[in-house]
């Protein structure tokens, strides 16, 4: 049976990533004043850009069924079956639009990741190794949906600012947190985004801090995947840091991503995570 990868553009992967898997994404659409397009089509910078100007966060439309439906049949030309990762159910109706939408088809399921961005590219990436390694369909997603769990994902936010723009907290907040230099750390549990730990200081001293406590709560990674994700970065050197922690760590495989509009329009401006899945008995 050849098996096909899908997911919304939420995935977040990077390009050469999701080819050389044959990962195949649909977008959700994205709305900044009068203008309208496709998560992919406007880079993460220019977005930002356009926040600035228009002085308007970006709105962000799920996949519609006439897209799901589209989708799905444009793959069944060339495939028997399809695996769709949809973003979490918590946090948006893609899921159900795509679950009704599958019941058309005999050959579609659809997986609800319980988690956002890159969280979903882990998961799509173990359902391709599983496939590659001739696993069966069935097989296939009953691993899959028993490491979902397991998946880490978490950030820390510098500024508060498109929170507050987007009615998340109140101006009061930001102001107070911006002066006090406060950088919250947000992660997914059971598909919500929840608060974790809140940082205070330079941001690049945050970030370092924030890498090595999560390495040490979520201390039994499968070290074959790391991604480090981020919205906008002021020094693109500091990744190479970033990298270089996690490969003293022993991680295998490091990729670094740039998260699309969807995510950066809710997080902002200086959003960075390590995403990893803390099952080490799959190493």
């Amino acid at each position: 049976m050849k098996i096909a990868i899908s997911a919304e553009s939420t995935i977040d992967l990077p390009k050469e990533v999701l080819e050389a898997n044959k990962i195949f994404v649909v977008p959700f659409t994205v709305c900044i004043g009068d203008k309208i397009f496709y998560d992919g089509e406007m880079t993460t910078d220019e977005m930002i850009e356009e926040v600035k100007k228009v002085k308007m966060l970006p709105k962000t439309s799920c996949v519609n069924q006439a897209q799901y439906e589209e989708h799905f049949s444009k793959i069944l030309k060339e495939y028997d079956a399809i695996l769709h990762f949809s973003l979490s159910s918590e946090l948006s109706s893609a899921y159900n639009n795509a679950v009704t939408v599958a019941k058309k088809f005999n050959n579609v399921k659809i997986i609800d990741s319980k988690t956002l961005s890159t969280g979903i590219g882990l998961e799509a990436l173990y359902a391709k190794k599983l496939i590659d390694a001739g696993e069966t369909f069935e097989k296939t997603i009953e691993k899959v949906e028993e490491r979902i769990p397991f998946v880490q994902v978490s950030s820390v936010i510098d500024k508060l600012d498109y929170l507050c723009m987007g009615g998340r907290c109140s101006v009061l907040k930001r102001f107070g947190a911006n002066i006090l230099r406060i950088k919250p750390q947000i992660i997914i549990t059971g598909g919500k985004i929840t608060t974790g730990k809140l940082y205070r200081g330079k941001y690049e001293s945050v970030l370092t801090k924030y890498i090595y406590d999560t390495l040490r709560t979520y201390d039994n990674p499968d070290y074959e995947n790391v991604i480090i994700a981020y919205t906008t970065t002021n020094n693109p050197q500091f990744i190479d840091t970033v990298k270089e922690i996690l490969i003293k760590e022993g991680f295998r495989n490091i990729i670094v991503t740039q998260a699309g509009a969807t995510v950066t329009g809710h997080c902002g401006e200086n959003t960075l995570g390590i995403y990893y899945i803390n099952d080490g008995n799959h190493n």
